[in-house]
Formats: structure tokens, sequence, C-alpha cells
């Protein structure tokens, strides 16, 4: 064990297994107290098993840590806050929120099912939403009460989020959804001494392995360092920013920003907007390619 967060409770939701398992251990490693939420279902979402949490547990346990487990849909809006009620009552408080869970249900778009939307979106963006509003109202509450924590969110978008993925169009939506929540919720949260940032992970999973050939991928543990350190106290400074992570490898998202613009001086006619936007996507870069293009 290091000392990186010694004294720190952590929640790590859809830790039961790969990047999340990976998540909780690492975070256990460096001293924090882990909440380990896992609702224990498939890689398509499909049936209810409480083990994986509580397995972890028991790794962490015998490593010499402390650790609990819980088995909460994160997507049920009042089973997330019984999970954020569960690590004050437990521990005595709340300094990291780690949200991971998620499945995949991946199809063409033309394929895809109304169902099949709505799972995918409700579990990785509405479970985001659901953990970090009752994790937020927490934080509010004790900063109001001159308790101000040193708090830390890190949220889990994706390269297909970011850039775009083939055959994975609800899944896409849903982490591009993720990285623009985190931008709101770290201006928002600022207030309250709360960061919050994302990555963008990149590991051979359940989740990548029918969808890509991933022999050469990184380890689920290769990413969670990063993890370890943005829920640290040196990373106050940091928020609002979304890292991708490829095995050794760590980049700074530039996401959305203005690029060239024009400025007609008046409304804009049909006829005089396709020579404007032409000379300006000339001048703008290249977007980069949608995975599997």
């Amino acid at each position: 064990m290091t000392g990186l967060l010694d004294g720190r409770i952590a929640i790590v939701t859809g830790a039961g297994r790969g990047i999340g398992r990976a998540h909780a251990l690492e975070l256990a490693r460096h001293g924090a107290k882990v909440v380990v939420n896992d609702f224990g279902v498939s890689l398509a979402g499909e049936g209810t098993d409480e083990s994986p949490a509580a397995q972890v547990v028991g790794e962490i346990v015998a490593a010499g840590g402390e650790a609990v487990a819980n088995g909460a849909d994160v997507a049920d809006f009042a089973a997330a806050e019984a999970l954020i009620g569960q690590a004050v009552e437990t521990y005595g408080g709340l300094d990291i929120l780690v949200n991971n869970a998620g499945f995949v249900r991946d199809r063409m778009l033309v394929n895809t099912s109304e169902e099949e939307w709505d799972a995918v979106i409700r579990v990785h963006l509405k479970g985001h939403f659901a953990t970090l509003r009752h994790a937020g109202a927490y934080w509010r509450a004790e900063s109001k009460a001159g308790r101000q924590r040193d708090a830390r969110v890190i949220n889990t978008s994706s390269g297909a989020g970011l850039q775009g993925s083939i055959g994975q169009g609800t899944y896409s939506a849903a982490k591009a959804g993720i990285a623009g929540l985190t931008l709101v919720a770290a201006a928002e949260m600022a207030r309250y001494g709360v960061t919050v940032n994302a990555i963008a992970p990149v590991a051979k999973t359940r989740m990548t392995e029918g969808a890509f050939d991933t022999s050469a991928m990184a380890l689920p543990e290769d990413n969670s360092p990063v993890v370890a350190w943005l829920a640290s106290e040196d990373a106050r400074d940091v928020t609002g920013r979304v890292v991708e992570i490829d095995g050794s490898r760590i980049t700074v998202e530039n996401g959305w920003a203005h690029g060239p613009s024009a400025d007609a001086g008046a409304r804009w006619e049909a006829a005089e907007v396709g020579p404007a936007l032409r000379k300006l996507l000339a001048e703008a870069p290249e977007p980069e390619s949608v995975y599997g293009a």
C-alpha cells in the first residue's frame, strides 16, 4: 500500500470486472476505502449476480485494505442515492466517485432497436448522472455546513464518444454525452471543492473483445494509475478535462473548440453560405477518422 489516497473514501461503479475492478484495486492499494459497486449483469446488461462486487471486496481485504460491496443499479435514481449514502454511513463521508458502469449492445444504426438505444443510454448516461447528482448534493451540503471536502469525480467516456465508432452509434452517443456532462459538472461543482474529469480508456475487456481485435490492446489495470492520481489531493487544480489512456500513452483531448469563423454583419443569404463555409472548412483542421471507417 502507498499513501497517495490515505484516508480517502471512494465509490467505483461497475467495479466487479474489467476496468472497474482494476480501478477499485488500485485505489485501495493507495490507501482509499472503497465501496465496490456492481449490478452483476452480463455484457449486454441482462441478469443480476452480486458476486463480482463481493469477490473484489475479498481481494481488497485480503491485501490489507478496506472495502464493502454494493449491488445497486446505478441508473436507478433511488438506488444511486442509497449508494452515496452507504459510503457516508459506512466510512463517514465521500471523497471520490469513479463512474465506470456500462454495457454495450452494438448495432449499425439502421438495425438498432428502441429498446437497445434506451438500455445503453440509461446505464451509461443516466448512470453517470444519477450518482453524480446525489454525490454533488452531498458535497454541496458539506460545503454549506463548513465541512468542504477535497472531492473528485472521474467519469468514463470513450474514443467512441470523442471520435465516433462505426457499429456503436448508441454507445458513442452515450459516451459523448458523458464528456459533455463532465464539462458542465466541473464548472458547476467547483464552488463546492469538487473537480470533475473523465478518462477515455483503451483496454482488452469483455466490452471490447467482441468489437475489435484486442490482441495488442492494453490491460484494464493500465488505466487505473491515471484514475488514482486524478482522485488524489494533488490533482485539485485539474478539472473539466478528458484524458485518453492507451497503454503507456496518455493524451489530453481537445474536444470541441471554436475554429475559423466568418461574420456577414447581417442575416446570411443562403447563396452566400456555401462559399463562406467552404472557405472556413478549408482553413479548419480535418476531423479525426471515425473508428472503423
